[in-house]
């Protein structure tokens, strides 16, 4: 049976070096990481769990909690972090809040569900679980919901008291701002915006980006064409109609999300409007709907995967005793240009 020392002599590292590489921590190089990774790969390196665990007092479990399974970032969060838990001899317990179905968007309604919620969380924390990994169906602070866990914790699409509590998430405002720029860069001045709810922090941090791209390109930002909408497809179908009644409508609609997105594009087809000749639409969060719309939505896609990678990736270097000062993890979102946008001469 391979072991650390075999592909330590085989590298020519140190056995504390495959350890880090083998955990993908942050300490040695992705150089280092990636060949001490195809050595161990070569000499069919597999880790004794059981040895590992007497040596440990280690379950070699890890406990998830989603808020909701059937929110659209919750199913790739859990298969980027099952993977890595996978490939590092990590098995999951999931649990799944279903909070989304008990109060669908508004969190006011919290303390009804208080009692049930505590108790799954508290059952979580009670099972042989090495650490936990929280999911969040909305952006912003579950320390209430948490309570005092006692075992290490890393929040994803959510976040925790930062005194003690490691999280994964993405920068909205950046986001934002590249889409609004893009559409700049794309010929577009005249740019509306459709915002999700705005008692949520995504929607703050989107609005600041593109406020802030529209500044940095010495654009106008004119009232009538920001519109509050709620996330749902209905805001944006709704709102869509209201800014082609303008006198001089927008050239582009920045949707916050992408079923605002939708809704916008076919509430312009009913106006008469060609999409993207007539109107551009540009949406956020790469949902599966983008690429089954007519034309596919160009829009912002959150790493919801590599999210859900990283995660487990910082709890499992964690349990092995790295104790990083870089609490809080971001991804970067990528632009995906499909055919919903139109690049036009810019006036």
């Amino acid at each position: 049976m391979t072991t650390l020392k075999d592909i330590a002599r085989e590298a020519n590292v140190s056995v504390a070096t495959v350890s880090y590489a083998l955990t993908d921590s942050n300490q040695v190089s992705e150089e280092t990481r990636n060949r001490i990774q195809k050595i161990s790969k070569d000499m069919n390196y597999k880790p004794n769990l059981f040895a590992k665990g007497l040596r440990t007092s280690k379950t070699m479990s890890i406990g998830v909690i989603a808020e909701d399974i059937s929110v659209f970032n919750a199913p790739e969060i859990i298969n980027g972090l099952g993977e890595r838990a996978e490939e590092s001899g990590y098995d999951i317990i999931l649990h799944n809040l279903r909070l989304c179905k008990r109060i669908g968007n508004d969190f006011n309604l919290m303390d009804n569900h208080r009692a049930v919620i505590s108790k799954i969380v508290e059952k979580t924390v009670r099972q042989e679980v090495d650490g936990i990994i929280y999911i969040g169906a909305h952006y912003r602070d579950v320390t209430e919901i948490i309570g005092n866990i006692d075992k290490p914790l890393v929040c994803a699409y959510c976040f925790a008291d930062e005194r003690l509590h490691y999280s994964v998430h993405y920068n909205d405002e950046t986001a934002a701002y590249q889409a609004t720029k893009y559409l700049i860069d794309s010929g577009h001045r005249d740019i509306a915006l459709i915002t999700g709810r705005m008692d949520s922090m995504p929607c703050q941090a989107r609005l600041c980006g593109y406020k802030r791209a529209m500044r940095d390109s010495k654009l106008l930002m004119k009232e009538q064409f920001i519109k509050v909408g709620n996330w749902e497809y209905e805001a944006g179908y709704g709102l869509t109609k209201e800014l082609l009644q303008i006198a001089k409508p927008p050239t582009a609609v920045f949707a916050l999300n992408d079923l605002m997105a939708c809704g916008a594009i076919d509430a312009a087809k009913e106006a008469g409007f060609k999409i993207p000749h007539d109107l551009s639409i540009m949406g956020f969060d790469n949902r599966d709907i983008c690429s089954y719309s007519v034309p596919k939505i160009t829009t912002m896609e959150i790493p919801l995967n590599q999210m859900g990678k990283e995660a487990a990736n910082i709890l499992i270097r964690r349990l092995a005793g790295d104790e990083s000062e870089q609490k809080h993890a971001r991804v970067d979102c990528h632009l995906i240009v499909r055919q919903s946008v139109m690049q036009r001469d810019a006036r």
